[in-house]
């Protein structure tokens, strides 16, 4: 460790209690409020965003590790519930071979004491289904799928349309039958995949190198009390 901090044990044993006692947690509420206030908004969101992110683990061993077979992905699985800013609301991190519906239960079920405001949540079309429901039915939400755009058609099937139309005598462009190429921001969708990039410039999260889920959670929250401090030193 650079010669500037304490010794090891001593900066984890802090860390440890901190972990424990949900001081990271708390810094981290305590922040995002500060930033809230600053921006003239209530300090509880009524409205979230919650998607999960695969990440790799290493070779040190610990709990929940898994193989989630749709991205081919070993290691676990960060679920961000965030406002409306981007901001974490909260943070679950579980094995990666738990579906996408059961890890937003786990997420929405340990974020109800504090959130007592949300009332609307955004999902991918992932949480379709019984994540959805659940979400509804169990926690009150009004719940809306964001969906990806069409995949494009070829160029040649459009031309095809566009000159059936036209023996109809309804003259349309062809180019305009055709869905948006490349990337495209998705309403909403866009802030938690920002949150996510937002983690990624911090080299600890680059992979899940913890021993324990509770560890991999902690240094979310110390990556956005790092972010949220320097928006506050400059504001």
């Amino acid at each position: 460790m650079p010669r500037e901090v304490p010794p090891w044990e001593t900066v984890y044993w802090w860390f440890r209690k901190w972990r424990t006692d949900g001081t990271f947690e708390h810094i981290n509420a305590a922040l995002r409020e500060a930033l809230r206030t600053q921006s003239g908004r209530n300090v509880l969101p009524s409205a979230g965003i919650a998607d999960s992110q695969r990440t790799k683990t290493t070779g040190v061993g610990g709990e929940q590790r898994g193989y989630d077979g749709n991205k081919k992905v070993r290691g676990r699985k960060r679920h961000l519930l965030v406002d409306t800013e981007g901001l974490v609301l909260k943070a679950k991190v579980h094995s990666a071979k738990i579906p996408e519906q059961d890890g937003l239960r786990m997420l929405l079920e340990s974020a109800r004491s504090g959130l007592s405001r949300l009332k609307h949540l955004w999902l991918d079309a992932g949480y379709e289904g019984r994540g959805k429901r659940w979400a509804e039915e169990a926690m009150g939400l009004s719940v809306q799928i964001v969906r990806k755009p069409k995949k494009p058609i070829p160029e040649e099937v459009a031309k095809v349309w566009a000159q059936e139309l036209a023996k109809e005598s309804r003259k349309v462009d062809w180019q305009k039958l055709m869905p948006p190429r490349g990337y495209v921001a998705l309403p909403r969708r866009w802030v938690v995949e920002r949150a996510f990039s937002w983690l990624s410039q911090n080299r600890r999260m680059s992979k899940d190198y913890e021993r324990l889920c509770a560890s991999a959670e902690a240094f979310i929250y110390a990556a956005m009390i790092r972010l949220m401090v320097r928006r506050l030193a400059r504001g």
